[in-house]
């Protein structure tokens, strides 16, 4: 099986992708089995900071890398919190979990004068993979979920912004989802589908 690095610390990103994957001659392996830490994300869009995780991951470990870097837009705050989804509470140090709370809380909070109508957002996935860390032609592929904010977490599926996310063709929570209906119809597993098609995975 075809080695691949994941670039990145997020337990629930690596599942989802392990079952996108799991048709293919592939081992995902996650970045933590290298002892590698997660890289600054300094870039100004989803695709910057996709490529600076892979770069990272390839250089540390010497194998090719998948990254993903993906986020909630919100309509009513122009778009926010974007690249910033995972930080946007702005917590350090604490776990995954802590932060997901964290996050949905601030969410819901700066929502809260808004009204269903106004609630319109999209989740946003840039997958990008590159054969080694000097890769001139990276491949980059994206997907787009569209959906609304609910006014409180539903659900236990899923992590991030799930329990948030409305989902109008199915008529509930992305955390009220299977994961295999999730991953047919969110974001990543648009992107992921995408890199497939445009790409063999034999370098």
């Amino acid at each position: 099986m075809q080695k691949i690095v994941l670039a990145s610390g997020n337990a629930g990103k690596l599942i989802e992708l392990q079952q996108i994957l799991a048709q293919k001659e592939i081992s995902l392996l996650p970045q933590a089995e290298f002892a590698i830490g997660d890289v600054e994300e300094t870039g100004l869009s989803f695709v910057e900071n996709a490529l600076i995780k892979a770069r990272h991951a390839c250089l540390e470990t010497g194998l090719p890398a998948i990254a993903d870097d993906s986020g909630i837009e919100v309509d009513a705050l122009n778009g926010e919190p974007g690249i910033y989804s995972a930080r946007y509470a702005k917590l350090n140090g604490v776990s995954r979990e802590v932060a997901d709370k964290a996050n949905n809380q601030k969410l819901l909070w700066e929502l809260e004068q808004v009204t269903e109508a106004d609630r319109g957002a999209r989740f946003q996935c840039v997958i990008v993979f590159l054969r080694h860390n000097s890769d001139p032609m990276p491949v980059i592929c994206t997907g787009t979920w569209e959906g609304r904010v609910l006014f409180s977490e539903t659900g236990e599926n899923g992590f991030g912004y799930d329990s948030l996310f409305y989902v109008p063709s199915h008529d509930c929570a992305s955390a009220q989802l299977s994961a295999e209906i999730k991953n047919s119809i969110s974001h990543r597993g648009q992107a992921l589908r995408a890199l497939m098609r445009c790409w063999n995975f034999h370098p």
